[in-house]
């Protein structure tokens, strides 16, 4: 190479930018040069030319002689200097020894500077723990001061794995405290979003403090990174705490700071986590802000969330705002929270309504949508629908999974379609879709309800001896509960026994099974068995206490005065009830519907919300609630022990248990209250079971379920009212449903009330939802026809239970005998 070519490496040296500004990878820039642009020093440095042999490198410079000589080039241009001092020193702690190899007397003509260091700490090719030593190195000159670049980008390093280096990290925030060096806002937001990133919830609020103890003033968006921290780590209540003091800190000029999506997920953690207080306080809180974060996420969130706690007017309003204010279109997600809100409420025509109306609005449902309004359907009875939409799951690609082949075989085994639930179970198999031990819990729950014990107690049987977690402590309770219905007590405590060796929890829900059927078949000792049975379960020291409690305030009396008050004050009668029942009213105002609106339908629904039409739940009041002992230990163990009494026909004591409990704060539920209803109604007690359903809707307990309408037409029925229960079951077919018990409720009602168009009616009505009449609906039917002269009907009747193979029981028998006897009566007769 000529001397032209060597002052054109030089000029090219001479005019390379600085390391701020180019982007070329560290490593080719160092072999750039020790390879290609590196001139002998001793050469370049004096002016002197060298000539070489063609042969031989032309350009060598050794910048680590010997072993780690520093050679610091005297030169008038800085870039180049820079440069060569750069790789000097890159290259010095690349090497083993580190720091090391900078001993005092080199790293004497080593001018350090804030743009050096920030070089080398910034060399992707440099391992972090070299980094490390030379930043500490550089901390112990004498002439330099590290500033507050150099720190931050120290902790960015070492934030690429802030798990490892978390130690590390304190220990420069402690370094930075002892010199005075203050980081600014963005850089503890870098370090709180890395930790949390990682996983590492508490190292982030340890940050956080840090940063309070020093910074006057942090900006909001750091405490985005700090809820998403408090949130994940489950500290919700100190999240919310800063939450609100966030709020509070804002103004009109500083409102975006605020993250949306921190919001949602804060909102979704309380929802999660039952917080209802909690989540409508922050909800509250957000709306009282001008421009508050509210995405089409956090809409359908809220929707979602009060949809599921019964305030579906607020759901439906939300979605109402979310239309007028043209904030967001409404997207599938949405329509999925509306329809499950709708299901939960018992809405479910509305909801079929609103899933025919999703499909022609633009978007096409998902294997989501498709679940919750099949399992709407089959909570509701609603089985032609259910399966006619599980038909449609498949024609559209869709692939059932497990649950949803539990739901729909749920629906048929509770509607009393046992052929269908096989047929359905095989085909499951046949999918190639793994039963799980739900289902099987569903199948053997199923099987007893439907009179097939014996298959039921046969297949826990098997499934208990096979390999793999088919069975498990909820199976244990419903065989538990079945058996105890038959008075099996002797292998209840068996079955309690083998749950103990197995290992599984024997929970509230079985020793109130337990309980409940001992008492009522009034056996002695066996409480004290079932106590040596269930040695491992701390449920029985507290439940043994509970109840010596209860029974020694039993036993306390009762003043007089308060003796002779009622209980449950009466502001009229049973036969008053549907004054009780809210009306559908209809809105005074006109509605006006958008002709070009994608949801005309829910755009009707939300203008209704605040009709304040009846609701009816598609759930059963639970005896046991299942929260936990300090939730709802003691509303468990009264509705348990009022179980007991109101079994054994001690109404009095029931209401004395009810009256002593809620004087002490418990909160009665709708189980509570179904309970003495109907003892009430049974007895004929029908304006004190008024006045305990008056009660029921004063304190505003949850919408009323399907127990509470049975109760209702039982009543009417008392009372011979069949007009009454016709006008209330009106009502209830607007939006709601009904369930084999009430079914068979309402044929008894009408069939001895003399409206045989009414009984007709709801038979039609029954099968056309999909629900099979069982042997008490048969058993009714020939009864109310028999005993009104009706014998051609009676026997219809009978004729198409032998059809539907329904196994007759020894009411069956008892009714056969009567409809003999009249028809034998009307034989004579005619002769």
């Amino acid at each position: 190479m000529g001397a032209n070519n060597q002052y054109l490496v030089i000029l090219q040296l001479f005019l390379w930018p600085s390391s701020s500004d180019y982007t070329v990878d560290d490593d080719i820039q160092d072999r750039f040069f020790y390879h290609k642009a590196l001139i002998e020093p001793a050469a370049m440095l004096h002016g002197r030319r060298r000539t070489t042999s063609p042969n031989k490198t032309l350009f060598r410079l050794p910048l680590i002689r010997s072993k780690t000589t520093i050679i610091q080039p005297n030169t008038s241009n800085s870039k180049l200097g820079t440069f060569l001092l750069l790789a000097s020193i890159v290259k010095s702690l690349s090497e083993p020894g580190g720091t090391r190899n900078l001993n005092d007397e080199q790293s004497s003509l080593i001018s350090l500077s804030e743009p050096l260091v920030l070089q080398i700490l910034r060399r992707s090719s440099l391992d972090v723990s070299k980094k490390i030593d030379f930043f500490k190195w550089c901390s112990l000159r004498h002439n330099y001061k590290h500033s507050v670049s150099t720190y931050s980008q120290m902790l960015q390093t070492l934030c690429i794995n802030p798990v490892i280096h978390k130690n590390d990290i304190f220990d420069f925030l402690a370094s930075m405290n002892r010199e005075g060096v203050i980081l600014d806002s963005s850089t503890f937001k870098f370090l709180l979003d890395s930790f949390i990133k990682s996983g590492n919830f508490d190292s982030a609020l340890e940050i956080l403090d840090h940063a309070e103890n020093i910074l006057d003033k942090l900006n909001p968006n750091v405490y985005n990174s700090v809820l998403i921290a408090l949130i994940r780590s489950n500290h919700l209540n100190m999240a919310l705490f800063t939450f609100f003091k966030l709020l509070d800190s804002i103004t009109d000029e500083n409102q975006s700071s605020i993250d949306a999506a921190t919001c949602n997920e804060l909102l979704v953690a309380l929802r999660k986590a039952g917080m209802q207080t909690e989540f409508r306080n922050a909800f509250n809180k957000l709306r009282e802000k001008k421009n508050f974060p509210m995405d089409v996420r956090g809409y359908n969130v809220c929707i979602h969330a009060f949809g599921n706690w019964g305030e579906l007017e607020t759901s439906l309003n939300l979605f109402k705002e979310m239309k007028e204010k043209s904030l967001f279109a409404p997207d599938l997600c949405t329509y999925n929270s509306l329809i499950q809100s709708l299901c939960f409420n018992g809405k479910v025509n509305d909801a079929l309504i609103v899933w025919e109306e999703l499909k022609t609005s633009g978007h096409e449902p998902d294997a989501f949508t498709y679940r919750i309004i099949i399992q709407g359907c089959c909570k509701c009875y609603k089985m032609n629908n259910a399966t006619k939409i599980f038909s449609e799951m498949q024609h559209n690609g869709f692939r059932p999974d497990t649950i949803v082949y539990n739901s729909v075989m749920d629906g048929f085994l509770k509607s009393r379609k046992l052929n269908d639930a096989c047929q359905l179970f095989d085909k499951m198999i046949d999918d190639g879709v793994r039963a799980s031990s739900s289902t099987y819990n569903i199948l053997i729950d199923g099987l007893f309800k439907n009179r097939r014990g014996q298959a039921a107690y046969t297949l826990f049987n098997d499934l208990k001896n096979k390999k793999g977690q088919f069975v498990d402590g909820i199976t244990y309770s419903i065989v538990i509960f079945h058996i105890c219905k038959e008075g099996m007590i002797e292998e209840a405590l068996e079955l309690v026994q083998e749950m103990e060796s197995r290992g599984f929890s024997v929970d509230l829900v079985t020793i109130t099974h337990l309980l409940v059927a001992i008492n009522k078949e009034g056996l002695k000792g066996f409480e004290e068995r079932l106590m040596k049975v269930i040695k491992n379960s701390n449920l029985m020291p507290t439940l043994l206490k509970w109840k010596a409690n209860m029974e020694s305030s039993m036993k306390d009396p009762q003043s007089r005065q308060k003796d002779s008050t009622f209980m449950f004050p009466m502001k009229g009668d049973f036969k008053e009830i549907l004054s009780l029942i809210t009306n559908n009213k209809k809105s005074s105002r006109k509605e006006t519907i958008d002709p070009w609106s994608s949801s005309p339908y829910m755009d009707h629904l939300s203008n209704e919300a605040n009709s304040n039409k009846q609701m009816l739940t598609s759930s059963r009041g639970k005896r046991v609630q299942e929260k936990g002992i300090i939730d709802s230990f003691d509303i468990d163990m009264v509705n348990t022990y009022m179980s007991i009494y109101l079994t054994k026909g001690k109404l009095s004591l029931a209401c004395k248990l009810f009256e002593i409990f809620t004087d002490l704060g418990v909160d009665p539920v709708n189980y509570t209250y179904n309970s003495l209803m109907s003892s009430l109604v049974k007895k004929g007690y029908l304006n004190e079971a008024y006045g305990v359903l008056s009660e029921m809707g004063n304190k505003k307990i949850s919408a009323a379920d399907v127990a509470t309408y049975n109760v209702i037409f039982q009543g009417l029925g008392k009372l011979g009212r069949a007009d009454l229960a016709s006008a209330v079951l009106s009502r209830l077919t607007d939006g709601g449903f009904l369930d084999l018990v009430m079914y068979n409720t309402l044929i008894n009602v009408f069939g001895k009330g003399g409206k045989f168009d009414g009984v007709n009616r709801v038979f039609e009505q029954m099968k056309k939802s999909g629900i099979n009449p069982d042997v008490v609906t048969y058993n009714t039917l020939i009864e109310v026809n028999s005993k009104a002269g009706r014998l051609k009907e009676a026997h219809k009747f009978l004729k198409m239970m032998v059809d539907e193979d329904c196994a007759p029981n020894h009411v069956t028998d008892t009714t056969l005998e009567f409809l003999e006897k009249e028809i034998e009566k009307r034989k004579k007769k005619s002769k």
